[in-house]
């Protein structure tokens, strides 16, 4: 896109849009019938009587005759130096075409102030420059084509940085093959205006010629000016937005600290310019990093499991893979993504979950096992101690493993003040079972548990006198001696 000596010149040679401008003498044979018939070439004539006089036209329309012809240079010359003091550096020429054609005469008959007045009107002079053509207009001109790559550079550098132009350029520049892309490396290998851009050498007025600057914030906003409102009564955000074709999110980003909470004030200034950007450009990178595949959750019934019961077959592991993405950039921010390439170096193993099937019967047989492995009735229910013992104690069992007495449902479970560590099931038959002084508790609420399901650990905690197992019995929600119901 920056442009040097030999391809400048190939541009030149393609693309001369300015005319080069001449002082065109055309002479013409004038042939005058003196006497009867006879006339006489154009020649010098050394007859004192004839007179060299000129005539001047511009653009092909006649301006008037001239009894010297130096004087039309004398007037350019003063209009060029003058345009050279307002525009120091611009090389300048006449930019109207004049063409002044000779003719012997007679009789002199000339109005030279008159004819210099009319030609210092047409006369124009204009720069040569260098315009920045955009696709088939040519609306900017910068001094020289130092200045035109000076502009490309300031627009790619909105985007990318110094780092990454110089080495695209280089890269460019150079005629090895490009290298294969290395993990977690991320280059720059297209910068994309949305016109094709062109330098090419022109003729304008000296006043449109702009800074490079200038040029760079037309090519962005499309204006150099911005354009303000003041607010009147009764404005609102959304009403001023609308009347300048804006949406009011546009009003609001183009003017610092307005918000829709905002309160306007009568005679407060908007900024309201409709950016319309002539080019817009895009950087694109190629991307190459390592990502981590996540592994898959999956389950699996089991028949064997009890419904809700869960158990893990497999554990999962993560798998990793390269990824080369396109990403496109502008004005540094990324406004796409696309996968170029995948390749998996690493496949993720999935995690396999069992989960139980068999149904869990929450409904109590009405027939209670014993809830203790062996042991001894070492207190029977009724009066202990001056109170109502309310079940029966189970000491010196073959292990410490608790039962439940028959299928039901777990609706507490916890810390007791007196009895401790305590269950109490549901059997949904009108029957409930009390399990006290547990070590260790090994169900939740809402579990359901079938007869001769393990769910806690004989212990010693609340009141207690040493390790044993609180055994109470509950029909219709009153105590009854487990004894009576224990198979």
């Amino acid at each position: 896109m920056l442009f040097k000596g030999k391809e400048m010149k190939e541009q030149k040679n393609r693309s001369f849009l300015y005319r080069k401008i001449q002082m065109v003498g055309i002479i013409t044979a004038l042939f005058a019938t003196i006497g009867i018939g006879s006339g006489f070439a154009f020649e010098k004539a050394e007859d004192a009587s004839i007179h060299t006089v000129f005539h001047v036209y511009s653009d092909g329309k006649y301006i008037g005759v001239l009894s010297d012809e130096k004087q039309i240079e004398q007037v350019t010359e003063k209009m060029l130096q003058k345009a050279a003091s307002e525009f120091e550096g611009l090389p300048l020429t006449i930019g109207t075409e004049l063409s002044v054609v000779p003719e012997n005469v007679f009789t002199v008959e000339t109005d030279d102030k008159q004819v210099l007045e009319k030609l210092q009107d047409k006369l124009t002079v204009e720069a040569e420059a260098i315009g920045i053509k955009i696709g088939e207009e040519t609306p900017l001109f910068v001094k020289d084509m130092a200045e035109y790559n000076e502009v490309i550079k300031t627009l790619m550098l909105q985007t990318v940085s110094q780092e990454e132009l110089a080495e695209f350029e280089a890269r460019n520049e150079s005629t090895e093959p490009l290298p294969p892309l290395k993990e977690d490396e991320t280059r720059l290998v297209k910068i994309h205006f949305s016109a094709d851009l062109q330098p090419v050498e022109g003729q304008v007025a000296p006043e449109n010629v702009k800074s490079v600057q200038e040029v760079v914030t037309l090519l962005n906003k499309g204006t150099l000016e911005e354009k303000k409102y003041e607010v009147q009564a009764g404005d609102v955000l959304g009403k001023i937005a609308s009347a300048h074709n804006m949406t009011t999110a546009k009003l609001m980003e183009q003017n610092s600290g307005v918000t829709e909470d905002s309160l306007l004030q009568i005679g407060q200034e908007l900024n309201v310019t409709v950016l319309e950007p002539l080019i817009q450009m895009e950087a694109h990178y190629e991307s190459k990093k390592i990502e981590t595949i996540e592994f898959s959750q999956m389950t699996e019934k089991d028949e064997s499991l009890f419904k809700g019961e869960k158990k893990l077959k497999q554990k999962g592991s993560n798998g990793k893979k390269t990824v080369t993405q396109l990403i496109r950039k502008k004005n540094g921010t990324v406004i796409g993504r696309s996968i170029v390439d995948e390749d998996i170096l690493v496949e993720s193993v999935p995690e396999i979950t069992l989960v139980g099937t068999k149904v869990i019967p929450s409904r109590g047989t009405g027939k209670f096992m014993w809830p203790a492995d062996g042991g001894y009735v070492s207190s029977q229910m009724g009066k202990r101690w001056g109170r109502v013992h309310q079940g029966i104690d189970i000491a010196r069992p073959s292990s410490r493993s608790i039962f439940a007495a028959d299928n039901g449902v777990v609706t507490s479970v916890g810390r007791h003040g007196t009895y401790g560590n305590r269950i109490i099931i549901s059997h949904n038959n009108g029957y409930k079972t009390l399990y006290a002084h547990l070590a260790k508790i090994d169900v939740k609420v809402g579990q359901t548990v079938p007869k001769g399901t393990r769910i806690g650990v004989m212990g010693s905690t609340g009141r207690s006198t040493g390790m044993h197992l609180h055994f109470e019995v509950f029909k219709n929600g009153s105590n009854i001696n487990p004894l009576t119901v224990l198979r």
